[in-house]
C-alpha cells in the first residue's frame, strides 16, 4: 500500500522535470546551453578513451612545435601533446565542482530556510553573520584554508562547497520568507508540527525551484573558481591536466606559442557559457525571475 501512495508521487515528478527539460531544449538558448554541457560531460568521460596521445608522454625532440597533423594544437614546453590533455582537462574540474555544488546548495539552502523560518532577532543576527563572509573577497578566503590543509580534492570539495554555499542561504531565505507567511505553513505551525516537518514538506517543495536554477550558476562560477584556484598554483597538481594549469604553464610562451592556451580558453568559456544558458532556460521553464533574488 505504500509503494503505492508513494510511486504517483514520483511519476508526477518524473513527469514535471520531463516538461521542464523539454521546455528548456524548446528555447534556442537553452538547447544550445544543454548541448555544450551535454558534449562536455561525454568528453570528461570519453576523453580517455579516444585521446591520441597520453597526457604525460614526452618528446624532447618536439618541444613548443605548432600545430600539424600529428598534434592538431601542437605540444608544450615539454613536448606533449596539448590536443590529448586539453580534452582531458575539464575532468577534475567537473569532478569537483559537480560534487561540492550539490554539497553547496543543499546546506546553504538547509540553513537558508531554517534562517526564514524562525526569522525575528535570530534571523536578523545570523546573517549580519552571514553579510561578513560575503564582504571578504572569495579568492583570499578560499586560499588560507588551502594553504592551512592542502591542495588536494579532500580539500578543494569541501572548501569550495561551504564558501559558495554562503551566498545559497541568502537565495533560500528570501524565497523562505515569500512563502512562510501563507496560510498552510501557519496551519502546520498551529498543528504543532517540529520545524523539520514544515521545512521538509511545506517549505523545501516551495523553494526547490529557486534553489535549482541557483544551483544551476553557483555550478557555472565555481568551475571559474576552480580554474582560478589551478592558475595560481593550488588547485590540480602536474602533471594532471587541467585548463586553468595548462593556461598557467603556458603563458610565458604566449608571444610566440599561443595555442597552448587558445584550446584550454575556449573549452573553459565554452563549458561556462553552456552552464550559464542552461540556467537561463530552466529559470524560464520554471518561471523564476532571476533578476529579482536577493543579491548575493
Amino acid at each position: 500500500m505504500a509503494d503505492q501512495a508513494v510511486n504517483p508521487a514520483r511519476t508526477a515528478s518524473s513527469m514535471r522535470w520531463l516538461i521542464v527539460l523539454k521546455d528548456i531544449w524548446a528555447r534556442p538558448s537553452g538547447a544550445i546551453g544543454l548541448s555544450i554541457v551535454t558534449f562536455h560531460i561525454l568528453l570528461a568521460v570519453l576523453s580517455p578513451l579516444i585521446t591520441p596521445y597520453d597526457y604525460r608522454e614526452i618528446d624532447a625532440f618536439n618541444i613548443l612545435s605548432g600545430p600539424s597533423a600529428a598534434h592538431w594544437f601542437g605540444t608544450d614546453d615539454l613536448g606533449r601533446d596539448i590536443f590529448s590533455r586539453m580534452m582531458l582537462g575539464g575532468r577534475e574540474a567537473l569532478i569537483v565542482t559537480g560534487i561540492a555544488t550539490p554539497i553547496a546548495v543543499l546546506w546553504g539552502g538547509f540553513v537558508g530556510i531554517l534562517f526564514g523560518l524562525i526569522g525575528g532577532r535570530i534571523d536578523e543576527f545570523l546573517m549580519r553573520i552571514v553579510d561578513a563572509f560575503l564582504s571578504l573577497p572569495w579568492i583570499l578566503k578560499m586560499l588560507v584554508l588551502i594553504v592551512t590543509f592542502g591542495s588536494g580534492n579532500a580539500v578543494l570539495i569541501p572548501t569550495l562547497a561551504f564558501f559558495y554555499g554562503i551566498p545559497v542561504i541568502r537565495i533560500a531565505r528570501a524565497a523562505t520568507h515569500d512563502v512562510v507567511a501563507r496560510d498552510f505553513v501557519s496551519a502546520a505551525k498551529a498543528r504543532g508540527h517540529p520545524r523539520f516537518s514544515i521545512i521538509s514538506r511545506e517549505l523545501l517543495p516551495n523553494v526547490m525551484d529557486t534553489l535549482m536554477v541557483e544551483g544551476a550558476m553557483r555550478w557555472s562560477w565555481m568551475l571559474l573558481a576552480f580554474s582560478s584556484l589551478s592558475f595560481l598554483g593550488f588547485g590540480v597538481s602536474p602533471p594532471t591536466p587541467d585548463w586553468g594549469l595548462m593556461i598557467k604553464e603556458t603563458r610565458a610562451y604566449l608571444t610566440f606559442a599561443p595555442w597552448g592556451a587558445l584550446g584550454p580558453v575556449i573549452l573553459l568559456s565554452s563549458l561556462i557559457i553552456g552552464i550559464n544558458l542552461t540556467a537561463d532556460g530552466l529559470a524560464k521553464a520554471l518561471g523564476i525571475d532571476r533578476a529579482q533574488k536577493a543579491p548575493v
